[in-house]
């Protein structure tokens, strides 16, 4: 975000955890689950557009309640379109603008215990692909579909050694992503450099997708 900030004015939304705005990055509190949240913070003209809430509850399925299902849809899939019906006439005075979304390796890889964010995620996969045709062609639509990540919404699944091993070992690149190298791609989908690409799922996974090694 500060890499983006050098050259863009930058807004970021927190919820819970107050961040004090900046030079550099102007933060505003928008919780995506309050149907009445505030949405003037978004500019007249917006050129580039990340939804990026994050979950994690790894249960067996019938662990979960109809309810646990319902509100991961709302926190990934009903967030994403209430900030993007509400943004779009900003995306569009752009001329030329960038949407990431964020799905996870566990759409394309089928893994035990992960039937909530996979489905919520898969939702944002469809979306990406519809979104993208519907607003070509000055607005691109793209998702990131990361496995685990070294962030402090998977520190429950790597607070300890022999844990952050075994997760590393999953992976054909034997280790954990960074969230550095995660937000290098969203980077990269709201650059100019990237143009020419839309509907696109980008597999940022240490392999895990289209490998298997053992």
């Amino acid at each position: 975000m500060n890499r983006l900030a050098i050259k863009h004015q930058v807004i970021a939304t927190y919820y819970r955890h107050p961040v004090e705005s900046n030079d550099q990055v102007k933060y505003v509190e928008w919780d995506a689950l309050n149907e009445d949240a505030d949405f003037t913070f978004i500019p007249d003209v917006l050129h580039g557009l990340v939804y990026c809430p994050g979950s994690i509850q790894l249960k067996p399925m019938t662990a979960f309640r109809e309810q646990d299902f319902i509100m991961d849809y709302r926190l990934n899939v009903i967030g994403a379109l209430r900030i993007l019906q509400k943004a779009l006439p900003a995306l569009k005075k752009s001329g030329s603008a960038s949407v990431v979304l964020f799905s996870t390796v566990a759409v394309k890889t089928g893994m035990p215990f992960h039937s909530l964010v996979a489905s919520s995620k898969g939702a944002i996969e469809g979306l990406t692909r519809s979104l993208g045709a519907e607003w070509a062609p000055n607005i691109r639509v793209n998702a990131i579909a990361p496995s685990l990540t070294d962030t402090p919404l998977a520190a429950g699944l790597l607070n300890v050694d022999t844990k952050r091993q075994a997760m590393a070992e999953r992976h054909p690149l034997k280790r954990i992503g960074t969230a550095k190298e995660i937000a290098g791609i969203a980077e990269f989908l709201l650059s100019e450099d990237a143009t020419w690409m839309s509907a696109q799922v980008i597999h940022t996974d240490g392999g895990m997708g289209n490998i298997k090694t053992n």
